[in-house]
């Protein structure tokens, strides 16, 4: 663990080897990590990034692993309702269908967009950043679609989405027999997928990667 800078001449040091702390400002020479170590704040003790390994390859992985599961748990049912003799099947896209045609068209396009569009314009831009890291082409690109993640991150919501499913369907089980489709545990994965994709990709490696400044990052 690289946690102790101490006090240092900071002047004429160029700005690729500064860093600052998120949580006190604090200006220090930015660490250089062996894989697994993890940069600390002296003063606060602020997390401020760790180096760990097999990051493009482990990322990748996750990135290619949820873009299988968004198709099932899309388009999949999710719960299964029968109701009276009747019965019908419940997938995300037919929640979107319903809801627009029943009048509520600014839901839809809000619904679809937080558990749809914008999720998969978010695994896109992933998988586009690691694979110009990965095969080292089109990083300018990368470097751009990067920032575009970061501003697309506050607005996919599938976690917000599940929440409304599973109150929904505690709702429903009073008044109708109810079954779990398999879209349900596929948008579950996904959700799981999404995070500990997002965990993995290092900000701090990524940008470095991207920058030319980690030669070693692609492998």
């Amino acid at each position: 663990m690289a946690d102790s800078f101490g006090d240092q001449d900071l002047s004429g040091l160029p700005l690729e080897a500064l860093i600052g702390c998120h949580e006190c400002d604090l200006l220090m020479r930015k660490p250089v990590l062996n894989d697994g170590e993890r940069a600390q704040c002296p003063r606060c003790g602020y997390e401020l990034f760790i180096h760990r390994p097999h990051v493009i390859k482990r990322s990748l992985a996750l990135a290619f692993t949820a873009l299988l599961l968004y198709v099932p748990a899309n388009f999949l049912p999710i719960m299964q309702l029968n109701l009276l003799g009747q019965s019908s099947q419940d997938t995300v896209w037919s929640a979107v269908v319903g809801l627009y045609y029943s009048g509520m068209q600014g839901i839809a396009v809000v619904v679809f967009l937080s558990s749809m569009a914008i999720p998969l314009l978010k695994l896109l831009c992933q998988l586009w950043v690691l694979l110009s890291i990965r095969l080292d082409w089109g990083r300018s690109y990368g470097l751009f679609l990067y920032r575009i993640y970061h501003h697309m991150r506050e607005w996919g919501m599938l976690e917000v989405y599940l929440m409304g499913i599973l109150v929904s369907m505690v709702k429903l089980m009073g008044l109708a027999d109810l079954s779990l489709g398999v879209g349900l545990f596929c948008f579950i994965a996904l959700l799981l997928v999404q995070v500990w994709l997002e965990v993995t990709m290092s900000p701090h490696q990524i940008w470095e990667a991207l920058s030319g400044e980690d030669a070693h990052a692609s492998h």
